[in-house]
């Protein structure tokens, strides 16, 4: 069996005060978070989480929305230069897409996986390279923290309650302890936070 290397496994999600990431209409019920999306301080998180990043990982849905979206923000000239520089990073980064129904790959330089998501990162964690992030896609992450294979979570907490919605963090969880690494908080109540996993 290959032997792991020093590659960190991160992820990023925005979550309500009530812990949910997305609104009880569904995926795209996100009227509680969009809001804080292009604050300063969301978009200097969104500088963070790539930073040392050389794979990112994503579930069908967020590779579907995301190849919609930012590409054209890499390619605009007219956009905000930290979301073009994570945009063109999503564009050249190794990309790992999770999907049982996908009949082919939605992006360059993207691997599509029929697995579980501890075994294929376990797998990733072999092979050379930066850090491994699961970009905003709570269907890859709920798995990775059940099997305690998170080495830091990048969090933007969204000052709204949403009243229903799916978790990320559910009961059943392993216990784990954490370590914040940075915090800061935006004009209108939202906080970004790094908490790395304490070993």
């Amino acid at each position: 069996m290959t032997e792991p290397t020093s590659r960190r496994v991160t992820a990023n999600l925005s979550l309500t005060l009530d812990g949910r990431y997305h609104g009880p209409a569904g995926p795209a019920d996100m009227g509680a978070i969009l809001p804080y999306a292009t604050t300063e301080t969301a978009r200097r998180q969104l500088g963070r989480i790539w930073e040392g990043a050389t794979t990112a990982v994503l579930g069908r849905r967020n590779a579907e929305g995301f190849l919609g979206f930012w590409p054209t923000v890499a390619a605009d000239e007219k956009a905000d230069p930290r979301d073009r520089a994570y945009a063109q990073w999503l564009v050249d980064a190794e990309k790992v897409v999770f999907s049982a129904t996908l009949p082919s790959a939605p992006w360059d330089r993207t691997r599509l996986v029929n697995a579980p998501a501890p075994k294929i990162i376990e797998e990733l964690k072999t092979e050379p390279g930066g850090d491994i992030l699961v970009n905003s896609s709570a269907s890859v992450i709920k798995p990775l923290l059940a099997a305690d294979l998170l080495d830091r979570l990048y969090l933007m907490i969204c000052p709204e309650i949403a009243g229903a919605g799916p978790h990320l963090f559910e009961d059943g969880l392993p216990p784990s302890k954490w370590h914040l690494t940075h915090h800061e908080a935006g004009p209108k109540g939202e906080t970004a936070m790094v908490y790395d996993r304490a070993r």
